[in-house]
């Protein structure tokens, strides 16, 4: 299977658990949205990592130890794109589920883009 369909099985994976925790967090805790977020970030970064580290880039066969800091610094950095949206998207009057699904699609791409290139990048075979 290639690398950009497990990336979007992995993606629509993790994705499924940040919407989850989100909608579950709001819906029952009465947690604000934005505060939810950051939990449902946290949950599905492992869903992510785990997934993207032995399917969708196994192949360049990098290292724990070198993709897991790179990945986590893709993904914070993908997180803080996908707050600010969200509060945007939120600020515009939109209701939190159909903000978060927008946000969600926008930052997978760019999180691909870096992923393929650099975090799970083997350092050793890139020379």
């Amino acid at each position: 299977m290639s690398s950009l369909l497990w990336f979007g099985l992995v993606g629509a994976s993790a994705a499924a658990v940040h919407f989850s925790v989100v909608w579950l967090l709001v819906s029952q805790w009465q947690l604000p949205a934005l505060a939810a977020n950051v939990a449902g970030f946290l949950i599905a970064f492992g869903v992510s990592f785990l997934g993207h580290h032995r399917l969708s880039f196994a192949a360049q066969q990098a290292t724990v130890k070198s993709a897991l800091p790179r990945f986590a610094l893709v993904a914070v950095l993908g997180f803080v794109c996908n707050e600010l949206l969200y509060a945007v998207l939120l600020g515009m009057g939109l209701e939190y589920r159909l903000a978060l699904l927008i946000v969600l699609v926008a930052v997978a791409v760019m999180t691909w883009v870096l992923s393929r290139f650099w975090a799970f990048r083997n350092r050793l075979a890139a020379g």
